[in-house]
C-alpha cells in the first residue's frame, strides 16, 4: 500500500528529512535526540518497515556504541574524574558526551533508512536533475554501489567458497590471499558492469537533451499544507536555538538541565515537526481498515454454520 506520507509530493519528504538532519546536528540535547529516534522509529513501524529496522540495529548500535566508549579514553575534559584507567582520568563529562554521541548517530542511521524508502530514485532524481542532472545521477550511482557491492560480494564469497577460497578460515596468509582474490573478482565484475552501462547510456543518447521524468508529481491542497505545516514547526526550535534553547553544556564542566517555558514552547513545535509524518500514516492506516470492515464488504458470501449449506442445497 503505497499511501500516508510515502505517497506526497517529493519536496515534502526532502523537506522533512533535511530538517531532521538538522536538528541531529544542531540540538545537543538528550530529550530532542530521544523524541526524533522514537518518532523516525514509529514513522518506520507505521511504513511496515520495523523488520528492516531491526535487522540493522545491532549494526547500528555497535557503530554508536564504539563513539561512546572511545570518546571517553581519548577526551579527558571536564572537572567530575570517575576512575582513572592507566593513568589518564576518565570524567563524567566524557562519558555523558560520548553518550550524546551515539544518540547523534543512532538518529542519523535510522534517518537514512527511512529516507531511503521515502524518497526513492526516482523522486530523487525529479527533484534534482532538472538543475544538475549528472551530479544527480552520479550521487545517486555512488550511492547504489554500497548495498549492491554487498550483496555481490556475498555471491563470491559463496561461489569461491565451493572452489577452496575462503577468506574466513585458515592462517593469516592464506585469508589475506583469499581476500585479495575476491576483491579482485569484485573490482572486475564492477567495471565491466560500469561499461557496459556507459554504452548502453550513450546508445539511448543521454545528456544529448533535457532530461525527461517519468512520474509527474504535483503539488495538491494536502502537500502544501503539510509542507508549510513543516516549515512553521521546524522554524519555531531554530529560532529558539539561535536564542541559545535547546542546548546542554556538558564541557568543561556539566551544568544542570533547565526546562523553561522557552524550552517548552520548542520542544512542542519540535514534536509536531516530528510526529506530523507518523500522523498521516497512522491516518490512512485507520481509514484503511475501517474501509476493508464495513466500506467494501465482500462479494463472497460468509459460511454461517449449517444455515449456509442447506439454503444453497434448497
Amino acid at each position: 500500500m503505497n499511501s500516508g506520507f510515502r505517497s506526497m509530493h517529493p519536496s515534502v519528504a526532502l523537506v522533512y528529512y533535511a530538517g531532521l538532519l538538522l536538528f541531529a546536528a544542531l540540538l545537543f540535547h538528550p530529550l530532542f535526540l530521544a523524541t526524533e529516534i522514537a518518532g523516525l522509529s514509529l514513522l518506520l513501524v507505521l511504513q511496515g518497515q520495523g523488520r528492516t529496522l531491526l535487522r540493522g540495529l545491532p549494526f547500528y548500535l555497535l557503530m554508536a556504541a564504539s563513539v561512546a566508549v572511545l570518546n571517553p579514553l581519548f577526551s579527558h575534559r571536564g572537572a567530575h574524574v570517575l576512575f582513572y584507567l592507566l593513568d589518564q582520568p576518565v570524567t563524567l563529562e566524557a562519558v555523558l558526551y560520548g553518550l550524546m554521541m551515539m544518540a547523534v548517530l543512532l538518529a542519523v542511521f535510522i534517518l537514512f533508512i527511512s529516507y531511503n524508502y521515502t524518497l526513492t530514485a526516482d523522486k530523487f532524481m525529479y527533484l534534482f536533475a532538472g538543475a544538475a542532472p549528472r551530479t544527480t545521477l552520479l550521487t545517486l550511482m555512488a550511492l547504489r554501489f554500497v548495498p549492491l557491492f554487498q550483496r555481490r560480494l556475498r555471491q563470491i564469497t559463496l561461489i569461491q567458497r565451493i572452489r577452496g577460497v575462503d577468506a574466513g578460515s585458515g592462517s593469516l596468509r592464506s585469508r589475506m590471499r583469499d581476500g585479495m582474490t575476491l576483491l579482485k573478482v569484485l573490482l572486475t565484475w564492477a567495471l565491466e558492469e560500469a561499461l557496459e552501462t556507459a554504452d548502453s547510456m550513450k546508445a539511448r543518447g543521454y545528456g544529448i537533451r533535457k532530461r525527461s521524468v517519468y512520474g509527474v508529481y504535483k503539488l495538491d491542497l494536502l502537500d502544501k499544507a503539510v509542507l508549510l505545516l513543516l516549515a512553521a514547526s521546524g522554524l519555531i526550535p531554530l529560532f529558539f536555538w539561535m536564542k541559545g534553547y535547546g542546548l546542554v553544556e556538558i564541557y568543561p564542566r556539566m551544568k544542570p538541565i533547565r526546562f523553561g517555558w522557552a524550552d517548552t514552547a520548542m520542544y512542542a513545535s519540535f514534536c509536531l515537526f516530528v510526529l506530523t509524518p507518523s500522523v498521516l500514516e497512522g491516518k490512512e492506516k485507520w481509514l484503511w481498515r475501517s474501509s476493508r470492515r464495513s466500506g467494501y464488504p465482500s462479494a463472497i458470501p460468509r459460511k454461517t454454520g449449517t444455515r449456509f449449506m442447506s439454503s444453497h442445497l434448497r
